[in-house]
């Protein structure tokens, strides 16, 4: 079962570092991102790719809302 999970943010250029690592088990991935991504979305992708090393299922995506272009 993971833990707490701390983030890490180093820019290098025009990418961004994210490090995601499970408190509990000291199991770190990471992931390169745009600069310009928002920091959520950064941590959301770190954080799946974390859960997916540990062996956590995904959560499940809430359908999107029928719309004009669905």
């Amino acid at each position: 079962m993971p833990g707490e999970v701390l983030f890490e943010f180093v820019q290098m250029g025009q990418v961004m570092r994210v490090a995601a690592i499970d408190e509990v088990t000291g199991t770190e991935v990471f992931v390169i991102t745009p600069v310009n991504a928002s920091r959520l979305h950064m941590q959301r992708l770190a954080h799946a790719k974390l859960m997916k090393k540990l062996g956590e299922p995904e959560p499940v995506a809430e359908p999107k809302k029928p719309g004009k272009y669905a």
